[in-house]
């Protein structure tokens, strides 16, 4: 299970990220950032004025989401998608408002928070916000296998006493072995056995699998 440390280290690296709220019914995303971690969780800064305050402020809870190294979707000779090889990360979790003796606390132990303090001072209307309980998932791809032999490593993570559903489909005992999940699978993701058996951490959640055993013994997470 990835630290939060090491979640903020993966949003830190791709630097700007798509942080999205829900208000009156419609989600609302915008470019922000995270500037510090602790072992309380993960924090970012807005200012009162603006409509993401408020929005967060209603729903006390927030996803946010980026990749690295590249977004761009290139086409190869056959104009088919093609993808540097990299990760996208996502979270969503609950958030509270910091008040600013919280924030000169933190401050007076994290550097990282030095500038929370400064831009509070220089912009009376800033204010901090704590993701305190989150999950979410790193998905690191290789679609060309250009670094390993297979194209997916996926983890999920959660801190704070959230729960997290483990990647990947499952094949159910309704499994009869003829091992054409397997055929059809371009993740290197199933395993023969009695039942086969798809690691998740491989596992794209393509449906190839689902739709094409013969048995019905995949389990869909969308139907």
């Amino acid at each position: 299970m990835m630290t939060i440390k090491e979640i903020y280290e993966k949003f830190d690296k791709i630097g700007c990220t798509t942080f999205s709220t829900i208000h009156d019914g419609r989600a609302e995303s915008r470019i922000a950032h995270f500037f510090a971690w602790d072992e309380d969780g993960i924090y970012f800064r807005t200012m009162i004025v603006k409509p993401f305050y408020k929005q967060v402020k209603e729903a006390g809870n927030i996803t946010v989401c980026g990749m690295y190294p590249n977004s761009q979707v290139m086409h190869d000779e056959n104009n088919l998608p093609s993808f540097v090889p990299g990760y996208s990360v996502r979270l969503t979790g609950d958030v509270r408002e910091l008040s600013m003796k919280e924030v000169e606390e933190k401050a007076a132990h994290n550097r990282d928070f030095n500038v929370a303090v400064y831009d509070i001072k220089k912009y009376p209307a800033t204010r901090i916000f704590l993701i305190y309980r989150a999950k979410g998932e790193c998905y690191d791809f290789d679609y060309g296998k250009e670094h390993r032999d297979h194209k997916l490593e996926r983890e999920r993570f959660s801190y704070g006493g959230m729960e997290v559903e483990p990647a990947g489909l499952t094949i159910t005992d309704k499994c009869i072995g003829c091992g054409k999940c397997q055929t059809v699978c371009s993740f290197d993701a199933i395993v023969p056995g009695t039942p086969y058996r798809i690691r998740g951490n491989r596992c794209d959640e393509c449906g190839n699998c689902y739709v094409n055993c013969p048995a019905g013994a995949i389990v869909s997470k969308g139907l």
